[in-house]
Parts: C-alpha cells; sequence; structure tokens
C-alpha cells in the first residue's frame, strides 16, 4: 500500500530499523535513533543495489517519488542511477574547485590575510589595482590555467604608456597571489615568478635635494621668512631637524610627544617598516613644537587642515610652499629634507650605523635591531642635537646678507 504525508509524519522508531515501502522500490528506512532516510532499491545487470534519495524531512514524499522515478528513467536507458549521482557530485566538486581556484578567489584570500600588516592607503592601492586592472581580465580564470603570458598581457598596456613603476608594482602583485596560490594547493608552480625581468626596467632616480652648507642655510631662511597657513609653515621648520619621512610628521598627534623625556614616539602603523620608531627632539624643536602648541595643542594632530581640525595637511601644501618659495622639482623635494640630513651627517663624520637608525631604514636582521635600539640611544639623542646646532650655524652664518 503506497505511503502518504501522515502515514511518513506518524511513523515511530522501533527497536530496530525498519521500512516503509511505498512501490517501484521506493521505501522509507527509519533508524531506531529516529532518522528517517528515502532509499531506492533497484537491479542493474543482475545486481541489487540502493540508492539513497535524501533525509526525511528535507526530502519529503512527492520529492522521493518524483527522485525515484528520474532513477528509473536512467534505468530504462541502461544506467545505472548510482553511477549517475556520483558523476553528478563530481562534476559539482569540480565545479566548485574551479570556483575556488579563480584568480580573483586566490587574491581576495591573500588579501584579506595581508593587508591588515599594511597602512590604509597602501591597502587601498592595492585594492584598487586588484579591481581595476587585474580582476578584469584575470579575476574568472583558474590560476591552474594561467600563464606568463597573461600576465604579461594585462600589463603590457600600463607599461606602454609609460607608466613603468606601476607595471613593475601590478607584476609584483600577481607574483604574490600566486605566491599565495601555491602552498593552499592551487598550482604547483608559480607561473609569474621572475616575469619583472620582462618589462622594462626601473628607472633609479635620486631624490632632489638641497645638500651644499651654503645652500642648506638659504633654505633654512627662506623657510623661516615664509608666511602661510601655520600648519604648512611649522611643518616645513621642522621637517629639517627631525628628517623624518614625511607622511610620518604629517600625521604626527600631540600624545606621541614626551617632553619631559624629549622624545618622539612613532608608532608602528605609521612607519614604513612597521615598527615603532623614536625621535629624540632637541632644544631647538622642543621650542618650535611649544609655539606650534599655541595654534594646534588643544587638537588630536600637530598639523591640522585649513578645512578641518580633525583632519591633517597633505602633502600638496608643503611642496606648493617649496614651489612657491622657488625651489623647483630637480631642486628639493619633501623626502629631500631625509637626504640632506643623510648626506651631511655622513660627510660631518657621524657614524653610519647611527645614521640609518635615525633615519628608520631596515636593519638586516631583529638581532642587530635590538642591538641597535639599545646601544644608539645616546648616540641618536646627540646626534640630533648636533644636527640641529649645525643647521642653526648654517642659517645664521649668512642672516645679514
Amino acid at each position: 500500500m503506497p505511503l502518504s504525508d501522515i502515514s511518513v509524519r506518524n511513523a515511530k522508531p522501533q527497536q530496530k530499523p525498519a521500512k516503509l515501502f511505498d512501490g517501484g522500490g521506493l521505501f522509507l528506512f527509519i533508524a531506531p535513533t529516529g532518522g528517517k532516510m528515502w532509499r531506492l532499491k533497484y537491479r542493474f545487470q543482475g545486481k541489487e543495489k540502493l540508492l539513497a534519495l535524501g533525509v526525511y524531512p528535507d526530502v519529503g514524499l512527492k520529492e522521493a517519488r518524483k527522485r525515484r522515478d528520474e532513477a528509473r528513467e536512467q534505468l530504462a536507458m541502461g544506467n545505472d542511477p548510482g553511477e549517475v549521482k556520483k558523476e553528478i557530485r563530481a562534476t559539482a566538486r569540480a565545479v566548485e574547485r574551479e570556483r575556488q581556484n579563480t584568480f580573483e578567489v586566490a587574491a581576495r584570500e591573500w588579501f584579506a590575510s595581508y593587508s591588515p600588516a599594511l597602512t590604509p592607503k597602501h591597502a587601498a592601492k592595492l585594492q584598487r589595482y586588484l579591481d581595476t586592472i587585474l580582476f578584469p581580465y584575470l579575476g574568472n580564470k583558474s590560476v591552474t590555467d594561467l600563464e606568463p603570458s597573461d600576465f604579461l598581457g594585462v600589463i603590457r598596456p600600463t607599461e606602454n604608456k609609460g607608466h613603468i613603476t606601476t607595471a613593475h608594482k601590478l607584476m609584483q602583485l600577481c607574483g604574490q597571489v600566486m605566491k599565495y596560490a601555491h602552498p593552499t594547493g592551487r598550482i604547483r608552480y608559480n607561473p609569474a615568478a621572475g616575469l619583472s625581468a620582462a618589462l622594462q626596467p626601473l628607472r633609479h632616480e635620486n631624490l632632489a635635494a638641497v645638500t651644499d652648507p651654503g645652500d642648506i642655510g638659504r633654505l633654512l631662511r627662506d623657510l623661516d621668512a615664509y608666511a602661510g597657513f601655520p600648519s604648512i609653515t611649522a611643518f616645513l621648520r621642522i621637517l629639517p631637524y627631525v628628517f623624518t619621512r614625511p607622511s610620518e610628521l604629517r600625521r604626527a598627534e600631540w600624545s606621541e610627544f614626551n617632553f619631559t623625556e624629549a622624545l618622539w614616539r612613532i608608532p608602528a602603523s605609521r612607519m614604513k617598516m612597521r615598527r615603532q620608531h623614536t625621535v629624540p627632539l632637541s632644544l631647538q624643536v622642543i621650542g618650535k613644537l611649544e609655539e606650534l602648541q599655541a595654534f594646534s595643542g588643544s587638537g588630536q594632530y600637530l598639523f591640522p587642515s585649513v578645512r578641518a581640525r580633525t583632519a591633517i595637511i597633505s602633502d600638496a601644501g608643503p611642496l606648493a610652499a617649496l614651489r612657491r618659495l622657488g625651489y623647483e622639482s630637480g631642486e628639493m623635494c619633501l623626502h629631500g629634507f631625509r637626504a640632506m640630513a643623510s648626506t651631511r651627517l655622513n660627510e660631518l663624520g657621524y657614524r653610519a650605523d647611527v645614521i640609518e637608525a635615525q633615519l628608520a631604514h631596515k636593519e638586516p636582521d631583529a638581532v642587530r635591531l635590538a642591538y641597535n635600539r639599545a646601544e644608539y640611544t645616546e648616540e641618536r639623542r646627540k646626534l640630533m642635537q648636533e644636527w640641529a646646532d649645525y643647521l642653526d650655524s648654517l642659517k645664521a652664518s649668512r642672516a645679514g646678507m
């Protein structure tokens, strides 16, 4: 007698497994634990077989009968419905693997694990490269099918426009994604490895910087005489004395400064090398900071924007001020203050390791880094005060002319 929805719903488990038959080989298997599963008993090539059709109540009686009829149609065509089901599952798994193996999926996984260590600005730039350049061309392609020509094909247009640095960054990004795809089991080798050599070489140009002592004195006098927005003028007058990266100073917050210890502690999140950096404050810098406090000391940032006290100035303002003072792009830039300090301090005979430590350049290993932090503290204090005194002497050497 065929089953009904009520009889299936009301069927109770027994001490032993039970079977309720519906017809055409379909039956409901009831386990002693209470589970109910649809099964189809059929014969194929003289052998009796069972096919699982689903679990009740996820699969109701009507759906179970539909699946039974489909299986019997396969039998009528000479196919084993159990093997057909295995093939369908295998195909579905293969499709899912392909979906998980696309360049976009691998790239998003890599970016999720890599981006937390980046600055927001750098992370946003990489995301933009992925979304606007790489994904439209490579996104839906399986990483197992990608060849060197695919990466060169998407990056050549950028190179041909003359954006050589960007082209190299894009190739590096492709290499990082594919390098991630290897240990995650997607590929056996990285087809993007070494492809930067196929691009036009990077042109390394020295940053424009004033390094002649007489010219440095003139620049400092020009900065002192410049009358502009207080954040811009203060930034330009302090930067030569601390010679940090411009962005590190622009984003400086008052909470980072300890006037008692005469130290500025820049958090790792703002440093290029992702580790905290300390800048000993000379007497001259402390004096400039105390003057600046009258303007911005009640806020969060040392150099608030002209538009909002809760935002900071951009590079554009100080750079424009330099240009208005007559310093062209080939003569001086904001990063040039670091080159100025490095050049003059080395020529003045200071230890190279101490200079590099103050510039926050990358150390070769963690042991040496820890040693330098402890060993160079007093030397760096001495260096920063003597550097400030040296700058003041250059500034004063022709003050009356």
